[in-house]
């Protein structure tokens, strides 16, 4: 159960982390740059900056339109990881775990892993398009702080 628990925390938590800026590491340790993070727009960071951003009402209603519909999909996959995890941690139970079967299932349940993960980047993809360059630019300089 705390597999399950663990898979869909990181699924709620993914679109979020695929626009974030990578975390500090250890102490002395520069981080590797983090592509993603760099490329991409948290929709919280557009939210509280649209003013900031001149943020068109057509941009505004595009993007919203596309987190709902993000939304919704995001629903139904975690639903699919959350069943899939569920198979998988009853394969996992036995003293002795039938290692085909585990596998296959672990094959499943990253198949869902990829589906939302890909979706999680489309989304982005489609509001960062729905920007001007511009727009992006000063998203960039309030990610950095600036």
């Amino acid at each position: 159960m705390r597999l399950v628990l663990l898979i869909g925390a990181l699924a709620l938590s993914a679109t979020t982390t695929l626009a974030a800026q990578p975390t500090a590491g250890p102490p002395g340790r520069p981080q590797p740059p983090d592509p993603l993070g760099e490329s991409f727009f948290p929709p919280e960071l557009i939210m509280s900056h649209q003013a900031e951003l001149a943020l068109q009402e057509t941009q505004r209603a595009t993007i919203m339109t596309e987190l709902q519909q993000a939304q919704a999909k995001f629903v139904e996959l975690q639903w699919r990881m959350s069943a899939e995890a569920e198979r998988l941690a009853k394969l996992l139970q036995p003293t002795t775990v039938n290692e085909a079967q585990a596998l296959e299932q672990i094959d499943r349940t990253l198949a869902v892993e990829r589906e939302i993960k890909r979706a999680q980047v489309a989304l982005l993809i489609r509001i960062k398009n729905v920007l001007t360059t511009q727009q992006q630019a000063k998203l960039a300089a309030l990610r950095r702080g600036g």
